[in-house]
């Protein structure tokens, strides 16, 4: 195997490692239905590193500013673009580490949301 072999299999295994980017990647092109090469264009590198950031630990806590300014220097992108990606995630309730109930999957993966019930306030019903 080559070195670009063994990197396509690492960063397609970390798609279900739970605190890597690449499960974060994944989630990011399932919400948005876009490929790895759309997901590359936007955060302005290649398909190849995006593999080699799939890899990295994602970004959390009080350090998750400087901890993304690290990694965008390290492999030259723009901090807006992947910190957009990771907040995009969590806030549409891929992020796991927090349990499937409490991100609003529901067991089977897909997103719930709960609609409000407003009725008037002459309804007899209310």
């Amino acid at each position: 195997m080559s070195t670009l072999d063994w990197l396509t299999y690492a960063a397609k295994r970390s798609t279900t490692e739970q605190g890597l980017l690449g499960q974060v990647f994944a989630t990011y092109q399932s919400i948005e239905d876009c490929t790895p090469d759309t997901l590359a264009d936007e955060l302005g590198c290649d398909e190849k590193t995006l593999k080699q950031l799939s890899l990295c630990r994602k970004p959390s806590g009080d350090g998750f500013a400087e901890q993304v300014k690290l990694l965008c220097g390290r492999f030259g992108l723009e901090p807006f673009a992947l910190a957009n990606v990771l907040r995009q995630v969590e806030i549409m309730g891929g992020d796991s580490s927090n349990g499937d109930a409490e991100a609003g999957l529901h067991r089977t993966g897909t997103l719930q949301l709960a609609a409000l019930d407003l009725r008037k306030k002459d309804d007899p019903a209310s």
